[in-house]
């Protein structure tokens, strides 16, 4: 299976992943076969179409050859998720692809959940080396957080294995739970979030969701034949535009 993953979330970001199905005993698995990510949080729709376009520049990968198309829904910026939602949308139609909505959140829970960490952020034995990767370093339930600006943080509760506990929400870091906190999110604002009593580890403290991570946590669910989320953005805020009232009369 042959999954192209697309987040505008935070950055904008691109990956092609390719699925390999269960089989003697073996668990289902994906790989990343290609991927593009920028680092500026506010060009999305000029980056977005030429990075996705540089995933298929072999010629044996083409767009109609797709098994699925995963799109991150956020929480995010309005602008910046309907870029990556409306690109999903008309891949979608025009290569007659199926599109499976991701929560962006889910994508930095999966890196803490199944990729580890530099282990420099915490007391360990320097003898035994850092944690295994599959070894999720806030060794129970934590949250991951990106930046919502207006001064708060998009955020979400995990369990350990990287399963979403409860709806995401938005509000100021000084009201979360005191947790280990992961993602750009918590790095903005440690201080506040120290205070709280969370942790917020270095090597996560500039995180953002990413396309690759974001399919590697739908591309097991879509082997197995799992029902995956719509492609309705997930906003969290009321829209700042508002459709004008009727004209006040003249006289």
């Amino acid at each position: 299976m042959l999954i192209l993953s697309i987040d505008t979330s935070a950055i904008a970001s691109a990956a092609l992943l390719r699925t390999v199905p269960a089989s003697d005993g073996v668990k289902a698995s994906a790989a990343v076969v290609g991927s593009f990510a920028t680092v500026d949080t506010r060009s999305h729709a000029e980056v977005l179409v030429p990075g996705i376009q540089s995933l298929f520049g072999d010629a044996a990968v083409e767009g109609p050859a797709l098994d699925a198309i995963v799109v991150g829904v956020g929480p995010g910026p309005f602008t910046g998720l309907r870029s990556g939602i409306a690109a999903a949308r008309m891949l979608s139609f025009v290569w007659n692809v199926p599109l499976h909505g991701v929560m962006s959140l889910d994508a930095l829970a999966w890196d803490v959940s199944h990729n580890g960490y530099r282990a420099q952020d915490q007391d360990q034995d320097p003898t035994t080396g850092p944690p295994p990767p599959d070894r999720n370093p806030a060794g129970g339930d934590f949250l991951v957080a990106t930046d919502a600006r207006r001064k708060e943080v998009y955020w979400a509760r995990y369990s350990q294995d990287g399963t979403l506990l409860a709806v995401p929400h938005v509000g100021p870091a000084a009201e979360l739970p005191a947790l280990p906190a992961f993602g750009a999110g918590a790095g903005l604002y440690r201080e506040d979030l120290l205070a709280r009593g969370c942790t917020v580890p270095d090597a996560f403290a500039d995180a953002q969701p990413t396309a690759a991570s974001l399919g590697l946590s739908a591309a097991v669910g879509l082997v197995d034949g799992g029902r995956l989320l719509a492609s309705s953005p997930l906003y969290l805020r009321e829209s700042d535009a508002k459709v004008p009232g009727p004209r006040k009369r003249a006289l």
